[in-house]
């Protein structure tokens, strides 16, 4: 089996624990008082916040139709026809959620304006790299929203069409995909730092008949002009029937183009068209590095429902409360992070740099806009620790009493530095889930203590687990991450994909029924997880499995490297060969000694399976667009793929970095005399 580092069973020293007033004024503690009163959930047990949570879990997963129910009645959610089952059909893939019940998110997400206490509060803060917070009252976001709306019905949009948005993570992105659900039909969007082919290789496949586009961002402190991408969009996308212009850098809109302000203003109504719980509001991409990216769909009822649970039980979230999670439109976590509004919480939206002008900018914008909870990536945290920002001592973060990461595992010297440099009473939640899902598999549980390098728990309503080749489940060793129940945000299917065949061999080929993620994943003996990174790219020795994660996080803590890529290449021979590509730190030599360094370092905190065969200097990490680190299509390229069969182009940072794996390839080939051609 699977070898793997995570702690033994015994249970280890956590390294935060909530307060007890802080477990009983959790939203999840009444969540789980109500469902056990109203809906049959276990009784909570006065003092064992550990124990509730494992009942409270294991019967959201046992019980899913009652769970769901009560979540929906929980969090009052508005059916305008009723519904006749939570979950009539609980098959993988093609559960049925909700049978019979309509509704519209953006009603839910704009619930809050009808308060007039409320109404003139901010629903939204803009902040750009000026660090100077803009607010968007409840009142002003519905009526610009209902504005838009009636010009999209204006225009012929209709249910079931597609509106797509090129722009910032600002408040018009926000307007935009309310109007779009509140009509019924359907989003996507991307962040205007991709190409435009990026762009096309997305939006073609979805053929939206509306394009809201920015004539340009602001970023690393400089303006960054978009109206030649926007002109080749308009040409590339022939079923548009109109182009709106968010006139960002100030300029007019071009021939043909309606100006934002002439379409969000007015007086119209708010009027939110009733939709089934199946029906999709937007279309997420794949990171598509080894082709088109995958079209994903999501649905109104599905994504509503998952992230009222998320956001307000898991990361406790509710009025008065402020989210800010450093992200682009091209990533999910935007997506997520527009949903703060269906609990009653303040949105807020930074566009700029995540370390302009200097490392320590999110902290600053976390400061100045007393974010409640701070999302953000692992990477950064990182490089944090490395740049030796002290948050803590250097800034008021007395509101923030959160900060969760996501993108890739956390390190347990990430954990460590945000508990002595951020704040020993922070609470670290580090969460994994995946655009597929548009939500966290695990993570954030705000009634239970944190361990180094753990994720706290599955989120309620998800059947997580780890499975072994057989489909055995594990504990306490590595295995496949997998979803054994339905979960209401798992896709309603790909674009284009109408006999879902692509969406089955995405996740149910491996195990019929039941939904593969793609990551290896540990869940321990007290309920805790671990991610350990994809399970397409592991390390395997001698039969042995290793995740890329744990490699990274004893390699990039040395200050030397900046940035490292491992993979291990299955060659024609039977051979195996696992090199490890380091970016080094600013001044620093890639020498024998550095070398050696780097390989102590593994052997000692891991073991010799895990010492790379070869070291080697590369001048930058690839990267998906939405920041993945390109172990797979890498991979293949070391194995003799052309670079076009291994990764499209359109969805890598740096597509030229690539060329240094082609040759690569091609030069081992020459001194082995083997023939590594496709």
């Amino acid at each position: 089996m699977p070898t793997d580092t995570t702690p033994h069973p015994a249970t280890p020293a956590p390294l935060w624990r909530p307060a007890q007033e802080q477990i009983a004024d959790a939203r999840l503690t009444a969540f789980h008082a109500f469902a056990a009163d109203r809906y049959g959930a276990p009784t909570p047990r006065a003092g064992d916040p550990a124990a509730d949570y494992a009942a409270l879990h294991g019967w959201s997963v046992a019980e899913a139709d009652a769970f769901w129910r009560a979540v929906a009645d929980w969090f009052a959610v508005r059916f305008r026809t009723p519904y006749t089952a939570a979950l009539a059909d609980a098959a993988m893939p093609g559960a049925r959620w909700f049978p019979g019940a309509t509704l519209n998110y953006a009603e839910h997400a704009l619930r809050t304006a009808e308060d007039p206490a409320r109404a003139d509060t901010p629903a939204l803060l803009r902040i750009d790299e000026r660090l100077t917070p803009e607010p968007v009252t409840w009142a002003d976001l519905r009526r610009a929203t209902a504005n838009l709306a009636a010009t999209l019905r204006d225009l012929g949009v209709r249910p079931g069409d597609r509106v797509s948005g090129y722009l910032p993570n600002i408040p018009e992105a926000v307007v935009a995909l309310l109007a779009t659900a509140a009509v019924g039909a359907v989003w996507t969007s991307c962040a205007p730092d991709f190409g435009a082919r990026s762009v096309l290789d997305r939006f073609q496949q979805v053929e939206p008949v509306v394009l809201i586009a920015v004539d340009g961002y602001r970023y690393g402190g400089r303006a960054h002009d978009r109206t030649a991408t926007v002109a080749e969009l308009r040409r590339g996308l022939p079923t548009l029937r109109a182009v709106v212009h968010v006139p960002l850098l100030g300029s007019a809109p071009p021939e043909g183009a309606l100006a934002w302000d002439d379409v969000t203003s007015g007086d119209a109504p708010a009027v939110y068209d009733p939709v089934p719980f199946d029906h999709p509001l937007w279309v997420l991409y794949s990171s598509g590095t080894t082709g088109l990216p995958k079209a994903i769909v999501h649905s109104q009822g599905g994504i509503l429902l998952e992230h009222l649970k998320q956001i307000g039980l898991h990361c406790d979230l509710g009025p008065g409360d402020r989210l800010f999670w450093y992200t682009s439109t091209g990533w999910m976590m935007w997506n997520f992070l527009v949903s703060a509004l269906l609990t009653g919480t303040t949105a807020v939206l930074y566009d700029g740099s995540p370390a302009h002008p200097g490392t320590d900018a999110q902290w600053r914008v976390a400061e100045r806009t007393r974010a409640t909870v701070f999302g953000t990536s692992a990477a950064y945290v990182m490089a944090c620790a490395k740049a030796g920002v002290r948050p803590g001592r250097d800034l008021d973060l007395s509101a923030t009493r959160c900060v969760a990461t996501t993108g890739s595992p956390l390190p347990p010297d990430g954990f460590r530095w945000l508990h002595e440099e951020a704040g020993e009473d922070l609470w670290i939640a580090s969460v994994s889930g995946g655009t597929d899902v548009c939500s966290c598999f695990a993570g954030a549980v705000p009634t239970l203590p944190v361990y180094v390098g753990e994720l706290q728990a599955p989120g309620l309503g998800t059947a997580l687990a780890a499975w072994g080749p057989a489909g055995e489940p594990l504990t306490d060793a590595v295995g496949e991450l997998v979803v054994t129940a339905p979960m209401p945000s798992m896709p309603v299917g790909f674009w284009n994909d109408p006999d879902g065949a692509r969406y089955r061999d995405g996740y149910f080929a491996v195990y019929p029924g039941v939904w593969r993620h793609g990551d290896w994943v540990t869940v321990t003996s007290r309920g805790t997880v671990v991610i350990h990174g994809r399970s397409d790219s592991t390390l395997n020795r001698q039969g042995v499995r290793m995740g890329s994660a744990d490699i990274y996080e004893t390699v990039e803590r040395l200050p030397e490297i900046r940035e490292s890529l491992v993979v291990g290449v299955e060659e024609r021979d039977g051979g195996y060969w696992m090199p490890l590509f380091v970016r080094l730190a600013e001044g620093a030599v890639l020498d024998d000694g550095l070398r050696e360094r780097v390989r102590t370092a593994i052997r000692a905190e891991l073991s010799p399976r895990h010492v790379p065969d070869e070291i080697v200097e590369v001048p930058a990490v690839p990267h998906t667009l939405t920041g993945k680190r390109l172990e797979v299509p890498v991979k293949r390229l070391l194995q003799g793929a052309a670079l076009t069969e291994a990764v499209n182009p359109g969805s890598v940072d740096a597509p030229e970095l690539l060329r240094f794996y082609e040759r690569l390839a091609r030069e081992r080939a020459a001194v082995s005399g083997a023939d590594y051609s496709e």
